[in-house]
């Protein structure tokens, strides 16, 4: 059977008047901001002062858009006859994000945790050579990093966290009960021979090396032998 001539417009306008009378869902971005995932792959941020120029984000970047400047740098002794050391200064730490497929294994592979992942995607550029962000404009980003989820009420707390808070506690501890003047001294004492004891010690004649104890107990020539003895 043949259709009906207009009846495919009938059903255009059936569908467009069934969606007028709902509630839109498009969000009019950019006046409507969308709400993103806490850890969207928006862009990169750099903790500089956790880069320790190992270079491993470099090396394993798949695109190779992480480009890395650094020199050495000398580090005299702490103590007097210790050895120097040298250490690495970082100089240029830059992303290409025109190149950045935002596979996340730089943040991966990371040792040191310096660098995160930032929500933030409106960053893009009329001139794609503006898209390399230098290290300072990565540093800008680390502003935008959320904070990191709170763990479970259950887990254990970390092992830096209670030992830190040990070691506070006990500072507290000491700064509220001070010791008094003469304890101090005493317990600086504790570890020396009293003054008395030193004197008599250096009065006593030394005895030489070759005395055993058998010479002794032998009776001295001006002391007269006892009776009975031979």
């Amino acid at each position: 059977m043949a259709p009906l001539p207009g009846s495919g417009l009938a059903k255009g306008l059936a569908v467009t008047l069934r969606t007028m009378t709902k509630k839109t869902v498009t969000e009019q971005y950019p006046d409507a901001q969308p709400e993103l995932p806490p850890r969207t792959r928006g862009v990169i941020g750099l903790f500089e002062e956790n880069c320790t120029v190992c270079m491993l984000c470099a090396r394993e970047c798949p695109d190779w858009c992480i480009y890395i400047d650094s020199h050495k740098e000398t580090v005299p002794a702490a103590t007097p006859g210790g050895r120097d050391r040298s250490r690495n200064v970082l100089d240029r730490f830059a992303i290409d994000f025109s190149l950045c497929m935002y596979c996340g294994i730089c943040i991966e592979v990371c040792p040191f945790d310096a660098l995160f992942w930032s929500p933030e995607f409106e960053y893009s550029e009329t001139d794609i050579r503006d898209l390399t962000h230098e290290r300072d404009k990565l540093r800008e980003w680390m502003w935008t990093v959320p904070a990191p989820p709170a763990l479970d009420p259950g887990a254990e707390e970390p092992k830096e966290l209670a030992a830190a808070r040990k070691t506070a506690d006990k500072l507290a501890a000491q700064q509220e009960t001070p010791q008094p003047p003469e304890a101090s001294r005493e317990a600086a004492r504790a570890g020396e021979p009293h003054a008395d004891e030193q004197a008599r010690a250096a009065e006593q004649p030394a005895r030489p090396m070759g005395d055993s104890k058998q010479q002794t107990d032998q009776p001295r020539p001006d002391q007269p032998e006892q009776e009975g003895r031979e």
